[in-house]
Formats: C-alpha cells, sequence, structure tokens
C-alpha cells in the first residue's frame, strides 16, 4: 500500500481497516493522534482488547508472536501494539516483523508506533515486509512556513475563527511545538466570544501562559546562563509540567543544532543552514553563539543523555528523568557541574 499522511487517514480508516499500521515521525501530537484514530476505529470493529509491548533493548521478540498466537478469554479481537523507540528491531525483531506479515491472524490488528525512519531502514526486508502486509503512515513534521496554516485549520476544526495577525502570534509563540498550540488551542474555546479570536484575545491568552516556559528554559541553556536555565527547569517542575514536554523542546534544540553544525562542516553559510533547520531568523545569533561553545562530539553527546532521558520517562531505563533532565541543560549551558547535587535535591523538593 502507499505511504498515508496523517491527513488521509481518517478517510482510509472509513473504506477500510488494514491488520498492520506502522505509524513513524518526530511530531508526538500527531502520531498520538494517528494512533488514537486507529484505536477507534478497531474498536468499532470488534477489537476491544488492547496489548502493549516495547521493544526496548533485550526485548523478547517471542513475545510478539506468542501474543499474535494467543486466544484472548476476555474479548474474540485484539490490538497488538508495539513500541519500538528508534525504529531498529535487529535481526532477531526484524525476522519476527517478517513472520508476522506474512501471515497476519485475522483476529488482531497489529499497531507499529516509532520515530522517523531513515532511509536504510525503509529498504529493509521486514519494513517492505509490513509495508507489503499493511499501510504505512508517516508523519511530517510542520515546517516554521507552515506552522499558521496549520494553526488556522486546527482553529477551524475546534469550530473557531482567529485574524491572521492572531494566527501569526500563536505561531511565533509556540515555535513548532504542536502539542502545546493545541493546548493554546483548547483555552481559547473556553474564552471566545461568538467563536471569534481577535489578536487582542490571542495576546491575552498567550500573556497569561505559565511563567515558566520551555522555550525560556532551552532560550536561557543555549544563552549559557545556567542559573537561569536551573531556575526555570524548577518553576516548570512546580508547576506541574511533564518532563516529556521538557525532554521535546530542549531534544528538538539539540538536533537543530547538530543539523546545523553538520552543514556547516561542510561548507554551507549559517544562515542557509539555520533556515533549513527550521531555526527563526530572531533566534539565529543564540543558536550561533552557542555553537561556538558547543562542539560536534559535545552535541552527540547530548544527544545520546536525551535519548536515555526518553527511556527514562517511558519507564524503560530505571533513572530520575528531572535529575537528568537538570545534568542535560547544565551541559548545553556549558557547565559540567554546579552544585549539582544541591540543585538535584531542590529538584526533588
Amino acid at each position: 500500500m502507499p505511504k498515508l499522511r496523517a491527513e488521509q487517514l481518517t478517510a482510509a480508516l472509513s473504506k477500510q481497516l488494514a491488520q498492520i499500521y506502522l505509524v513513524s515521525g518526530d511530531e508526538p501530537l500527531l502520531i498520538q493522534e494517528c494512533c488514537d484514530q486507529i484505536r477507534a476505529a478497531a474498536r468499532k470493529n470488534g477489537f476491544s482488547e488492547r496489548e502493549l509491548y516495547h521493544a526496548d533493548t533485550g526485548f523478547d521478540w517471542g513475545q510478539l508472536l506468542a501474543a499474535a498466537n494467543s486466544l484472548s478469554l476476555f474479548a474474540e479481537k485484539k490490538i497488538i501494539e508495539l513500541r519500538m523507540p528508534n525504529g531498529k528491531p535487529g535481526d532477531k525483531g526484524g525476522k519476527v516483523l517478517q513472520e508476522y506479515a506474512q501471515s497476519p491472524a485475522p483476529d488482531n490488528l497489529l499497531l507499529i508506533v516509532t520515530e522517523k525512519l531513515d532511509g536504510a531502514t525503509q529498504k529493509s526486508k521486514w519494513f517492505k515486509a509490513i509495508e507489503d502486509a499493511g499501510q504505512h503512515i508517516q508523519i511530517w513534521p510542520v515546517t516554521p512556513a507552515q506552522l499558521p496554516r496549520w494553526i488556522g485549520v486546527r482553529l477551524q476544526q475546534s469550530g473557531l475563527q482567529a485574524d491572521s495577525d492572531a494566527i501569526d502570534l500563536l505561531a511565533s509563540r509556540i515555535e513548532g511545538n504542536l502539542l502545546a498550540a493545541a493546548q493554546e488551542i483548547e483555552k481559547l474555546k473556553l474564552l471566545a466570544h461568538d467563536n471569534r479570536i481577535s489578536y487582542e484575545l490571542m495576546a491575552s491568552v498567550v500573556a497569561d501562559s505559565a511563567r515558566y516556559d520551555v522555550f525560556g528554559l532551552t532560550d536561557k541553556a543555549l544563552h549559557g546562563d545556567a542559573r537561569a536555565a536551573v531556575r526555570t527547569l524548577q518553576g516548570l517542575k512546580t508547576e506541574g509540567t511533564e518532563p516529556i514536554n521538557v525532554l521535546w523542546a530542549v531534544t528538538r534544540e539539540i538536533r537543530a543544532l547538530v543539523q546545523i553544525s553538520q552543514a556547516v562542516s561542510q561548507g554551507k553559510h549559517f544562515e542557509w543552514a539555520a533556515k533549513q533547520a527550521g531555526v527563526w531568523d530572531k533566534r539565529q545569533p543564540l543558536i550561533q553563539a552557542a555553537l561556538r561553545r558547543l562542539k560536534p562530539a559535545q552535541l552527540q553527546q547530548l544527544l545520546r543523555k536525551a535519548n536515555g532521558i526518553d527511556k527514562a520517562v517511558k519507564g524503560m531505563r530505571n533513572a530520575e528523568p528531572w535529575d537528568e533532565l537538570l545534568d542535560l541543560i547544565l551541559n548545553i549551558a556549558g557547565v559540567q557541574s554546579l552544585n549539582v547535587q544541591n540543585e538535584r535535591l531542590s529538584l526533588r523538593n
């Protein structure tokens, strides 16, 4: 089957329910919504039970085949959901997925959720087998140029109409964080009069956002202001912000730094590389200053740390996410140690 975009999924589900779905990409909100749509369509078709598996290091791939072959005591049909964060099942996992795809059980629906898949992975035997037997929904990032239109469509879907200036204001505020945009739109639904959003209303909602925001956190860290970044991190934790949301924003900046650093090392102009990475003009001096401080090897280490925190947040690794976020923020700010032990204690209290 051909790849589907997120906006094509609703129509595809209304026509036919596939036996296997693979959802891949780096936009958490769009991935979550696509998976919700698939689960809802499956429930309408009698898939009333769901089993969830995390294919992390050491995962027993035999569990997947056992789940596919076992009969449920409570339901005739079930969803088998496989979370595969890095998109690389390894040799054993690849063979299991190939075997499953060759003869999927009619009473099971396999939903595989993973990060963006690189070109080599999409040429692998397991991927081709899954794609031949099911449906691949590839989630593409929303670029800065596309963001105002995406917000406008989202507002319309919520029954709201907004001035173009109001949409541009929200786009500049959330800077690519679709989850933050969705949360702001939910807030606007409660405050709008006659379902219209003026620039003034948008400005007041934006001004009322949390004092400690994830974008302020990343900016302080990129600027090298370690103490201010730590205070912001403490504020985010106190206000009940989920660590996964903080990690999303921080990882997004690290990936942009890596992408720009690699492009510049290949002879590209910084401004061009920054635009390709989705960095707005006003933030380019901040990014440029951070790149003067952080070398390529350090950026790769930051990416590895972020991946480890992601596993800790998901319960796949025994570690305290807030402690590790603190270390990550300090490293981005160019500080290896800043009374880390005392700061950790403050984060816990």
